[in-house]
């Protein structure tokens, strides 16, 4: 039997059980039925042969019998009893060489063929040889036989029918189970505060499925007290870093001011002092531009709404790709937009935010020369803005927007990114409801972000 056709649920398969394991004891019943009504049907037939041993009675003939009676003269009397009439047919000589050739039998009886009558029933005394047909019995045999069949496929297709309903009744509390698990498993449980209130109902200790129903709610209430953990200690860090990048703010600002002041400052300062006050304002403008950004990533971590207004896409887009080509006057910038203006709803500056940083990533992590094409299109109801350039591909086992993902050796880090830009950008789209995706090759990198036109 094909794979296709066996029984694949443990409902079909418990009820293909029964109904087999039925079908064998009806079966194994019904040749022990057939085997003993045989027996007897055969000693029956034998006590009626056994009935005409002796001198010939005229009055108990009954159809179908044959005899061969040996005569006091040395003789042979052979006859087969008329149906409607009294008296006997002759025998052929066939026929009496059969019956002749039957030893002495006793009480029990031979089955024989006689040549053009069928199969016999024998008895012999030594003087006389009767027989009856074993059609009586061959006939009882046969209607049993039916009748057993009928009652055994009536049976099993009674307990296939009823056998269904009680196994489904009884494995009802399995399907309860399955439908708890897909609720669970459609719940939001890799963000935010987490609750789950599935639980199996009617869960019997006493029953086997109730035993895994009561695991599986036990299991539910040590999945619901690890997430909410889990959800705690993520929220404590998110506000560790919202903290720590506020307080951040004010000490760099200062180490800003400060380092700005001595470059402003008329009087004459060291080479080596100013180079190195340089260098101090430099590092604390990238630390600024990093405790933003981890302030931005804490804020849209912790669900803060985002702005809901109408964009304007396409000159959003033209605006940040001007802004690459002043920044990066050693690539190539173009744009690929379609001739109507593309506008959704959103943040403005969030979305200035993901557009510049998939430019700054490309800039950053290409080499001079390369070009990079800024593209628009509408379908479906969604808006695709895209990023690609010929650059030299990412690594595959890179998990680029992952927070502090960096590139190899292979994709420059000359401008010394903080590794936080793709993470922002996949947490405001996330927030827009959008989605972005990367697809790259040696010569060949590409970024989409998707977003509804109607966010």
């Amino acid at each position: 039997m094909s794979s296709s056709r066996r029984p694949r649920t443990l409902r079909a398969k418990l009820v293909a059980g029964q109904v087999f394991l039925l079908a064998v004891l009806i079966a194994l019943i019904g040749t022990v039925v057939l085997v003993a009504l045989h027996e007897t049907a055969l000693r029956q037939l034998d006590g009626r042969v056994a009935s005409h041993l002796g001198p010939p009675n005229i009055m108990r003939i009954e159809p179908g019998l044959v005899r061969v009676d040996h005569l006091r003269d040395g003789s042979l009397q052979a006859g087969k009893a008329k149906a409607a009439d009294v008296g006997f047919d002759p025998l052929t000589d066939a026929q009496i060489e059969a019956l002749l050739s039957v030893p002495n039998t006793g009480p029990r009886g031979h089955t024989i063929a006689l040549p053009d009558l069928g199969d016999y029933r024998v008895l012999s005394d030594g003087r006389s040889v009767v027989a009856l047909p074993l059609d009586s019995v061959t006939d009882l045999l046969w209607q049993m036989g039916l009748l057993l069949v009928a009652l055994g496929a009536a049976a099993v297709c009674a307990a296939a029918l009823v056998g269904r309903v009680i196994i489904r009744r009884t494995l009802k509390p399995l399907d309860d189970m399955a439908a708890t698990a897909t609720r669970v498993s459609e719940l939001p449980l890799h963000e935010g505060e987490v609750t789950v209130p599935e639980r199996i109902e009617d869960a019997d200790p006493d029953t086997e499925v109730g035993k895994v129903g009561l695991a599986l709610n036990r299991m539910l209430g040590h999945v619901e007290s690890a997430l909410n953990s889990r959800h705690a200690s993520e929220m404590r860090v998110r506000q560790f870093v919202a903290d720590a990048s506020h307080e951040l703010r004010t000490p760099l600002a200062a180490i800003r001011g400060y380092a700005e002041l001595t470059r402003r400052t008329k009087e004459d300062i060291p080479h080596d002092i100013k180079h190195a006050m340089g260098r101090v304002e430099s590092e604390a403008t990238r630390m600024t531009s990093l405790v933003e950004d981890l302030l931005l990533l804490a804020r849209i971590d912790a669900g803060r709404p985002l702005e809901d207004k109408d964009v304007d896409l396409t000159r959003l887009v033209i605006d940040v790709v001007g802004d690459a080509r002043i920044a990066g006057r050693d690539h190539n910038w173009k744009l690929d937009l379609p001739e109507e203006p593309v506008t959704i709803r959103g943040d403005v500056q969030r979305l200035h935010q993901v557009i510049g940083n998939l430019l700054s990533n490309a800039r950053t992590h290409t080499p001079p020369g390369t070009t990079v094409v800024t593209g628009l299109s509408v379908h479906n109801g969604h808006v695709d803005l895209t990023v690609t350039d010929d650059g030299p591909g990412i690594p595959k086992d890179l998990e680029v927007f992952e927070r502090f993902a960096r590139g190899d050796s292979s994709r420059s880090r000359a401008a010394g990114s903080t590794g936080l830009g793709l993470s922002i950008v996949t947490a405001v789209v996330s927030a827009h409801g959008g989605q972005v995706r990367v697809d790259s090759e040696p010569g060949r990198t590409r970024f989409t972000v998707q977003l509804s036109t109607s966010a």
